[in-house]
């Protein structure tokens, strides 16, 4: 027998298993973006390639059928082979040398460089997987209403959409490959999660507004204007927690000085929610209503505080500064372990800068949080331990905290006696 067209064949199986191995993992691992694009750009192969990725069961289930029918090919054909020459033990040489060849040649090897270059082994591969696809296709079909059949009987629900938190870690990875630098990264994850954010999360709360009474003289008016530097100012009657009305200041100063015009031909109608608004829903209802000022409410129907637009572009792009704005510094640091802290500061940055585990029922309110700790009207001097941090007031504006120092304190490690103490 002449073993020369035994072991091309053999050779030949062993480049298809080859072939359907790194075909398969070439496709579940290629990058659909990057293929998009080069489709836009006119490549036929990345098109073909797109189109059978949508189809994503008909390739694997051809994939599979055409891998088995090789392997299954080189295996017979191997043990007749080696029977052929070596009689009895033929079998046994056969089962070794074609585990070892398709283990090697045939699955390994393909699938490690089809790994490390999905996107072109799955433009090289493309045509003559979707020919095997065409020729298949009765094999496609049968097995596609098995498919269908073991869903219905096992209940499957597919769910191929990406949680908030698989995002969040692409972009992780995405950043640490270098493909986007740290703030872009920092956009997009402001991006991901700018949809779970609520009005109470973000809003300036009512003892750091400024507003003027209806009956406020036009030189009051002008005066809060002229100090505050703020383009809007809230109308209010009686309290702050009956809010009619803003006034912009473009209505407010004309071209020959301040208007004649009364107060309530001024100011427009605010608009009113509630603190459990998601912000990009209030980014609608803002630009709906085309205002730039949304009144929040607390549960009693009085004034809790306020989100502008300013707030709401904060939470994707960062702090936004203009020429007026004071830089406010929350986080100062005064020696290696002390710091100068500006309550104006977000409660959960305040947490997470000095790594302590807290809770704060009023949201965002760092000074609310101080007084609850105190359970006193808090005065400068006064200071407090919380886990390893201790909290000194140092300023106080109306009974309300303004600034903080902390102090981070060296967690004392128990020594062998004490926790032989402690655990008896």
């Amino acid at each position: 027998m002449d073993p020369l067209p035994y072991i091309l064949i053999m050779a030949a199986l062993v480049l298809m298993s080859a072939y359907f191995s790194a075909t398969e993992t070439a496709f579940s691992s290629l990058n659909k973006t990057r293929m998009k694009t080069m489709a836009e750009k006119g490549n036929k192969r990345a098109t073909l390639v797109l189109k059978l990725s949508d189809h994503y069961d008909k390739l694997i289930s051809t994939i599979l059928i055409g891998n088995n029918i090789v392997n299954i090919a080189l295996a017979s054909l191997g043990t007749v082979f080696f029977v052929s020459i070596y009689g009895d033990i033929g079998a046994t040489i056969s089962t070794a040398v074609i585990t070892i060849a398709v283990l090697i040649f045939g699955e390994i090897s393909p699938k490690s460089i089809a790994k490390d270059m999905p996107e072109k082994f799955a433009m090289f591969s493309a045509p003559l997987i979707s020919f095997l696809i065409w020729v298949l296709t009765p094999l496609n079909f049968v097995f596609s209403l098995w498919k269908k059949l073991l869903s219905k009987l096992l209940r499957v629900e597919s769910d191929s959409k990406m949680s908030q938190e698989e995002l969040l870690m692409l972009v992780d990875e995405v950043e640490q490959e270098g493909s986007i630098d740290e703030d872009e990264g920092d956009l997009l994850r402001n991006a991901i999660e700018f949809g779970e954010q609520e009005a109470g999360d973000i809003l300036t709360h009512r003892v750091d507004l400024e507003a003027v009474p209806m009956d406020a003289t036009n030189e009051e008016i002008a005066k809060i204007f002229t100090q505050t530097r703020f383009s809007r100012l809230l109308v209010y009657t009686e309290s702050i927690d009956n809010i009619i009305g803003v006034i912009h200041l473009k209505d407010f100063f004309t071209e020959t000085g301040i208007t004649e015009r009364p107060l309530e031909e001024l100011i427009t109608k605010p608009v009113f929610i509630q603190k459990s608004e998601k912000i990009n829903d209030l980014l609608k209802i803002l630009q709906q209503n085309k205002s730039h000022i949304a009144v929040v409410l607390d549960e009693y129907g009085g004034t809790r505080g306020i989100v502008t637009m300013e707030d709401i572009l904060e939470e994707l792009v960062g702090e936004i500064w203009d020429e007026h704005d004071e830089v406010v510094e929350n986080f100062k640091q005064l020696s290696e372990n002390l710091y100068d802290v500006d309550c104006s500061a977000d409660f959960d940055d305040f947490c997470e800068f000095f790594n302590i585990e807290a809770e704060d029922e009023e949201g965002n309110a760092l000074s609310g949080w101080i007084m609850e700790q105190l359970d006193k009207v808090p005065e400068p001097g006064d200071t407090f331990i919380y886990e390893h941090v201790s909290v000194t007031v140092t300023e106080t504006d109306f009974h309300r905290v303004t600034k903080i120092k902390c102090e981070i304190l060296e967690i004392e490690e128990e020594t062998d006696e004490d926790e032989k103490n402690n655990t008896d």
